[in-house]
């Protein structure tokens, strides 16, 4: 979880633990080849002009709003040191000296300390020029919420350098808009979510990031278990990112009710949406989230399970589809 933490009137500090080691979380900072995935809040894609990553190189790129707005950036780094600390001066816009109304200008301070032997803690430091510099852009940027879904972001993307994320693909012989629709509407995904011989009951389907998806699974003698899915991002057409995990009734955190070994608790999955002409190219990705060593063991030991689940679920949905027209 994202935490903001008590600080001075003109600062916002952010911190989240992020499950991956230290030296990983460095990288994932400092390379721009991985921080262009991760960096701002959700929606939001980056261009990179120059990433000088020296005392007194420069940083520039612009992050570009789900909106189509462009917010160009512009830091100097002040101060490095190796798996511990960053410091740096941004200014929105192209100047760092140039007027303050034109964006963001702030120092900023992160820092890496290194919880267990498998986690890190990440923490942002912004101080600005005045209380009234800060919510400003506590106003008008969302910088506080922003700050939370960048760290967030971080969070999901390491998970995936630590484990090899396991992926499943099938193309669709039906359009990409009424594939779409199959996922995202709730009569529809009751239809043919779940393994082959399943019955699945749709309880919550909240189709907005922060909603619920709640359901349970009933095999043929009648005994059931229950899912559930935390929406993160929603993008059209494209792309549905949630958290998976194992529930009961109420909509709890539960255990792998079959596993005799630690699963993990938590699973970020995507599925992304590719037109393919007049057929549909669908992608499952599923990575351990905010889990240790053992439950990514297990995880790794299952893929073949998972291949097997996924690819019932598939052949359900490719039933229904050609079904329905």
């Amino acid at each position: 979880m994202t935490t903001p933490s008590a600080s001075a009137e003109n600062e916002i500090i952010l911190s989240r633990v992020l499950h991956a080691p230290r030296e990983l979380v460095w990288e994932a900072w400092t390379n721009p080849a991985h921080v262009v995935h991760w960096w701002g809040p959700r929606g939001f894609t980056n261009t990179t002009k120059r990433h000088e990553f020296r005392v007194g190189g420069y940083w520039e790129h612009t992050m570009h709003g789900p909106d189509g707005t462009n917010y160009p950036n512009k830091a100097k780094f002040l101060e490095i040191v190796p798996l511990e600390r960053i410091t740096y001066l941004l200014g929105g816009g192209s100047d760092l000296e140039g007027d303050e109304r034109r964006g963001a200008t702030f120092r900023a301070t992160w820092t890496f300390e290194a919880v267990d032997t498998d986690k890190t803690l990440l923490t942002g430091r912004m101080i600005f020029p005045s209380k009234e510099a800060r919510d400003r852009v506590v106003r008008d940027f969302g910088a506080i919420e922003g700050g939370k879904q960048t760290l967030e972001r971080a969070a999901e993307y390491t998970a995936g350098m630590v484990t090899e994320p396991f992926v499943i693909s099938r193309e669709f012989a039906a359009p990409l808009d009424l594939v779409w629709r199959v996922w995202t509407e709730r009569d529809l995904f009751s239809q043919w979510f779940g393994p082959k011989g399943f019955k699945v009951n749709v309880g919550k389907f909240e189709l907005q990031p922060g909603g619920m998806l709640h359901y349970s699974i009933h095999a043929p003698d009648g005994n059931a278990m229950w899912g559930r899915a935390i929406y993160r991002e929603i993008l059209p057409q494209t792309k549905l990112v949630w958290i998976n995990s194992f529930s009961d009734k109420e909509g709890g955190i539960r255990p792998h009710p079959m596993s005799k070994d630690p699963w993990p608790l938590q699973l970020l999955t995507t599925v992304s949406f590719a037109a393919q002409g007049s057929k549909t190219r669908v992608t499952i990705t599923w990575v351990p989230f905010d889990s240790n060593a053992v439950e990514r063991a297990t995880f790794e030991a299952g893929r073949g399970s998972m291949a097997m689940g996924w690819t019932g679920t598939l052949d359900q949905l490719t039933l229904f589809l050609s079904a329905n027209p």
